[in-house]
């Protein structure tokens, strides 16, 4: 069994066996569990809690009908749920003044669990807009995803912000080359071979367009050429085009050879740079997004990753499609996405509660007795685990 699922029997044992727990546990959410019997029971006692079950305000003995209620409230939403599991996760529970750091080992996994899923949504969508020549798709992911980071952040009671990780994720290379790979390279290359032959194009896509956005890294060594010759002001043909390649070190070192810059500048037919450079942009979104959902994906996948760390490092991931989106905003003339509203002065109220539920939650006073079950030992402070 895996302490995740141990920590989920623990948490509702802990209620079953002190009602009161559930006032420290007001973060937690059914969803966060795993086990869709354990949502269902966490849901069935949140429920019986708020319609002012006579359990929690017991003075004396836990009522036997807190479990037998619970059971069948649960049992209207999953199957062949039955009392005996409802005491077998009581015994599972060592400690019921535990609860709110058994909690907060569920919400962790919650949170792994939804950046993962949420990663492969963005991973999903990106390869559906390369196939169908968009991006939407793709950006309105990365902004669920983004939304759900802050979410997540605020339950767990950090602050949001981009933080690199010490030791970059290695995610997982695609499995296939991105879809329309050979029409984007097409693209490249007449893209290239119109600004060789054109140089006065450059200033149609110089102000947006960079070498990282081409998928060949070779193609983008070329347009960086073609950059540094525009950006001197210097003259755009075969030969000088050759000669900045030679000093960038490009021939010596094989990233371009003779035969591919002649090719480049060799029987170029008509075509827009700036409508090749924004196919080339479409391309570097789709590509983009796609590398940082396999990056954040393989944050999520590190359970030893503390949930702070791992939705400041999963916010950093998406940097550079944020950097790639503003650019192609305005390749097509669109105004740059308007920043997220500054937050007012001080944590929320409920960011506070979630950073001390987890830190240092306040014993509270066990029942006498509980149901099938001797008095449980008082609550002892658990050890404070870092924010990050």
């Amino acid at each position: 069994m895996s302490p995740l699922l141990e920590a989920e029997q623990a948490v509702i044992g802990a209620v079953l066996l002190e009602p009161g727990q559930l006032r420290q546990l007001g973060w937690l959410t059914p969803e966060h569990f795993h086990r869709p019997v354990h949502q269902a029971l966490f849901a069935a006692l949140r429920k019986l809690h708020a319609d002012r079950h006579p359990a929690p305000t017991a003075e004396s003995a836990v009522p036997l009908s807190w479990v037998t209620d619970t059971v069948a409230e649960a049992g209207r939403h999953v199957r062949g749920l039955n009392a005996s599991y409802a005491h077998s996760l009581i015994s599972a529970c060592p400690r019921p003044g535990h609860a709110p750091v058994y909690g907060r080992m569920v919400l962790e996994g919650a949170i792994h669990r939804s950046v993962t899923a949420h990663a492969i949504r963005l991973h999903q969508a990106a390869r559906a807009d390369a196939l169908r020549g968009d991006v939407e798709g793709a950006l309105r992911g990365a902004d669920v995803l983004r939304d759900v980071l802050n979410d997540l952040a605020r339950r767990w009671g950090t602050k949001p912000r981009p933080v690199a990780p010490g030791t970059p994720p290695t995610p997982s290379p695609a499995a296939t080359p991105p879809p329309g790979w050979a029409t984007v390279a097409e693209e490249e290359q007449i893209l290239l071979g119109v600004l060789a032959e054109r140089p006065k194009s450059m200033d149609e896509v110089v102000g947006w367009l960079r070498p990282d956005d081409f998928a060949d890294p070779t193609r983008g060594e070329v347009y960086r050429c073609l950059g540094a010759l525009h950006h001197r002001g210097e003259p755009i043909d075969r030969i000088t085009l050759l000669w900045e390649a030679q000093q960038r070190g490009l021939l010596a070192n094989g990233t371009l050879s003779r035969d591919q810059l002649a090719a480049l500048c060799d029987g170029v037919g008509p075509g827009s740079a700036e409508w090749l450079g924004e196919q080339v942009m479409r391309s570097s979104v789709t590509r983009t997004a796609a590398a940082s959902a396999r990056a954040i994906r393989a944050l999520a996948e590190n359970e030893a990753l503390a949930p702070g760390r791992l939705i400041n490092h999963a916010l950093h991931a998406l940097s550079p499609l944020d950097e790639v989106r503003t650019r192609w905003h305005a390749a097509n003339g669109r105004p740059p996405p308007t920043p997220p509203a500054p937050a007012p002065n001080g944590p929320p109220p409920a960011q506070v509660h979630a950073a001390r539920a987890r830190s240092a939650p306040r014993p509270i006073s066990p029942s006498p007795a509980a149901p099938g079950s001797a008095s449980s030992p008082a609550a002892v402070r658990p050890p404070s685990r870092g924010h990050g």
